[in-house]
């Protein structure tokens, strides 16, 4: 049935329009991502390749959609602090997701040699 799409639809984009949806193209920097991620203290709680740590998850290499991210750093609950647009910028925000994006995945044990016997 069309109509039940309707609502998904327009809860969606209600939300992304929320949490400046103009802004959150996925056409962030990684460099400047970078900069940003230790400039904001991220690696405090997340580490400093985003692996994760006693404080915080891991975020990368496959971060959540930009959207949910966004939704979630301003309206955290919990450990983390909500960061509102005018300490962490919609913008530092698509530069971090493009430089979480960016890192690599790690190695697959079983490609390591010595590892495998």
């Amino acid at each position: 049935m069309m109509i039940g799409r309707w609502p998904f639809i327009v809860l969606f984009a209600l939300a992304a329009n929320a949490v400046g949806g103009g802004a959150l193209a996925a056409d962030g920097s990684a460099e400047k991502g970078k900069i940003a991620y230790v400039k904001h203290g991220c690696w405090q709680c997340h580490g400093f390749a985003a692996q994760g740590g006693i404080a915080g998850p891991k975020l990368a290499p496959d971060p959540m959609p930009l959207v949910a991210l966004t939704s979630f750093v301003r309206n955290t609950r919990g450990a983390m602090p909500p960061y509102q647009d005018a300490i962490l910028s919609n913008a530092d925000l698509a530069d971090i997701h493009a430089w979480l994006a960016s890192l690599p995945k790690a190695t697959d044990f079983r490609s390591i040699p010595l590892l495998n016997p």
